[in-house]
């Protein structure tokens, strides 16, 4: 299994990242996360995030999951619905992760406990033989 971090930060005008340091958080997720790599987009919805998620969604191995750090994550499951059916990525393997209005400590707990969240399963699954 392999999960990767797609990040946001909204253009980097929205006042809910204000205490958080972009430059910082993506060497603090690889540093404390078991993730496969973190790539930070100023604008996910954009064309060129759009660009980032397809190429991470058509590259994801069917054991792949994709952790979105961004807005809000009713808000990132309208705005991606379309690519995730264009690409037929699995849909239960798209996380998304709401990180505004806290600092990098708060949003690396966030994440940390998305990534324990998709772990948990297979540490309750039984063993098959």
């Amino acid at each position: 299994m392999e999960i990767k971090v797609l990040l946001c930060n909204c253009k980097g005008l929205c006042d809910s990242f204000k205490d958080s340091d972009m430059n910082k958080l993506p060497f603090e997720v690889e540093s404390d996360l078991d993730v496969k790599y973190t790539v930070l987009s100023p604008q996910l919805c954009g064309q060129g995030g759009n660009a980032i998620l397809e190429e991470a969604m058509k590259t994801a191995g069917p054991d792949s999951y994709l952790l979105v750090g961004a807005c809000a994550p009713k808000a990132q499951e309208k705005l991606f619905k379309k690519l995730i059916r264009a690409t037929g990525f699995n849909e239960k393997h798209f996380v998304p992760v709401d990180i505004r209005s806290t600092d990098n400590k708060g949003i690396v707990d966030r994440l940390r406990e998305a990534v324990e969240g998709i772990l948990k399963p297979r540490e309750t699954a039984p063993a098959t033989t």
